[in-house]
Protein backbone atom coordinates (compact mmCIF):
# COMPACT_ATOMS: atom_id res chain seq x y z
CA UNK A 1 0.00 0.00 0.00
CA UNK A 2 1.30 3.09 -1.31
CA UNK A 3 1.76 5.90 1.52
CA UNK A 4 2.66 9.74 1.24
CA UNK A 5 3.55 11.96 3.84
CA UNK A 6 4.19 15.41 3.30
CA UNK A 7 5.66 17.61 5.69
CA UNK A 8 7.59 21.56 5.44
CA UNK A 9 4.64 23.69 5.39
CA UNK A 10 4.05 26.89 7.54
CA UNK A 11 3.36 30.46 7.81
CA UNK A 12 5.81 32.95 5.57
CA UNK A 13 5.60 36.64 4.78
CA UNK A 14 5.49 37.58 1.16
CA UNK A 15 8.60 37.09 -0.49
CA UNK A 16 9.70 34.52 1.70
CA UNK A 17 10.38 30.51 0.68
CA UNK A 18 9.32 27.54 1.96
CA UNK A 19 10.41 23.78 0.90
CA UNK A 20 8.10 20.90 1.14
CA UNK A 21 8.80 17.14 1.60
CA UNK A 22 6.77 14.41 0.47
CA UNK A 23 8.22 11.20 1.69
CA UNK A 24 7.02 8.04 0.08
CA UNK A 25 6.70 4.05 0.72
CA UNK A 26 4.46 1.43 0.16
CA UNK A 27 5.96 1.03 -3.91
CA UNK A 28 8.93 1.42 -6.38
CA UNK A 29 9.62 5.19 -6.03
CA UNK A 30 11.93 5.22 -8.97
CA UNK A 31 9.87 4.75 -11.77
CA UNK A 32 6.81 6.16 -10.87
CA UNK A 33 6.14 10.21 -11.77
CA UNK A 34 4.82 12.25 -9.06
CA UNK A 35 3.03 15.76 -8.45
CA UNK A 36 1.78 18.28 -6.15
CA UNK A 37 -1.03 19.84 -5.94
CA UNK A 38 -2.74 22.30 -3.92
CA UNK A 39 -6.11 23.52 -2.85
CA UNK A 40 -7.32 26.74 -1.44
CA UNK A 41 -10.52 27.39 0.72
CA UNK A 42 -13.55 27.42 -1.42
CA UNK A 43 -11.36 26.11 -4.74
CA UNK A 44 -10.92 23.00 -6.47
CA UNK A 45 -7.99 21.25 -5.96
CA UNK A 46 -4.99 21.96 -8.69
CA UNK A 47 -1.69 21.11 -10.40
CA UNK A 48 1.61 22.78 -9.48
CA UNK A 49 4.21 20.88 -10.49
CA UNK A 50 5.09 17.07 -11.39
CA UNK A 51 8.23 15.57 -12.38
CA UNK A 52 8.41 12.13 -14.25
CA UNK A 53 10.61 8.93 -13.22
CA UNK A 54 13.67 10.78 -15.76
CA UNK A 55 13.79 14.20 -14.05
CA UNK A 56 11.45 16.06 -16.70
CA UNK A 57 8.98 18.28 -14.88
CA UNK A 58 6.20 20.77 -15.68
CA UNK A 59 4.71 23.29 -13.97
CA UNK A 60 1.04 25.16 -13.63
CA UNK A 61 1.67 28.85 -14.87
CA UNK A 62 1.04 29.90 -11.52
CA UNK A 63 4.15 28.42 -10.60
CA UNK A 64 6.75 28.50 -13.28
CA UNK A 65 10.13 30.67 -12.54
CA UNK A 66 8.86 30.46 -8.71
CA UNK A 67 9.00 26.87 -7.77
CA UNK A 68 10.93 23.62 -8.33
CA UNK A 69 10.12 20.33 -8.49
CA UNK A 70 12.84 17.81 -7.41
CA UNK A 71 13.03 14.12 -6.18
CA UNK A 72 15.55 12.43 -4.21
CA UNK A 73 14.96 8.58 -5.23
CA UNK A 74 17.75 7.48 -2.57
CA UNK A 75 15.14 8.83 -0.06
CA UNK A 76 12.16 8.39 -1.92
CA UNK A 77 11.60 11.91 -1.38
CA UNK A 78 10.16 14.40 -3.63
CA UNK A 79 10.10 18.02 -2.89
CA UNK A 80 8.76 21.38 -3.71
CA UNK A 81 10.97 24.49 -3.31
CA UNK A 82 9.05 27.70 -3.22
CA UNK A 83 9.96 30.66 -3.62
CA UNK A 84 9.13 34.53 -4.29
CA UNK A 85 5.52 33.40 -2.07
CA UNK A 86 2.48 35.66 -2.27
CA UNK A 87 -0.78 35.35 -0.48
CA UNK A 88 -2.60 33.59 -3.32
CA UNK A 89 -0.33 30.40 -2.43
CA UNK A 90 -2.15 29.66 0.55
CA UNK A 91 -3.19 26.21 0.07
CA UNK A 92 -3.16 23.13 1.80
CA UNK A 93 -0.45 21.01 -0.57
CA UNK A 94 -0.44 17.53 -1.31
CA UNK A 95 1.52 15.33 -2.38
CA UNK A 96 0.16 12.77 -5.84
CA UNK A 97 0.86 9.74 -7.06
CA UNK A 98 -1.21 7.21 -9.65
CA UNK A 99 -0.62 3.97 -9.45
CA UNK A 100 -3.41 2.90 -11.98
CA UNK A 101 -6.43 2.61 -11.06
CA UNK A 102 -5.96 3.90 -7.85
CA UNK A 103 -4.91 7.07 -7.14
CA UNK A 104 -2.66 8.21 -3.68
CA UNK A 105 -2.52 11.35 -2.06
CA UNK A 106 -0.97 13.08 1.38
CA UNK A 107 -2.67 14.42 4.24
CA UNK A 108 -1.68 17.55 3.19
CA UNK A 109 0.28 20.58 4.45
CA UNK A 110 -1.50 23.79 5.01
CA UNK A 111 1.55 26.69 3.75
CA UNK A 112 0.01 30.12 4.78
CA UNK A 113 1.73 33.41 3.07
CA UNK A 114 0.96 36.20 5.07
CA UNK A 115 2.15 39.31 6.71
Amino acid sequence: QAQLVESGGGLVQPGGSLRLSCAASGFIFSIYKMAWYRQAPGKQRELVAGITSGGRTNYADSALGRFTISRDNAKNTVYLQMNSLKPEDTAVYYCNLVLSPEVYWGQGTQVTVSS
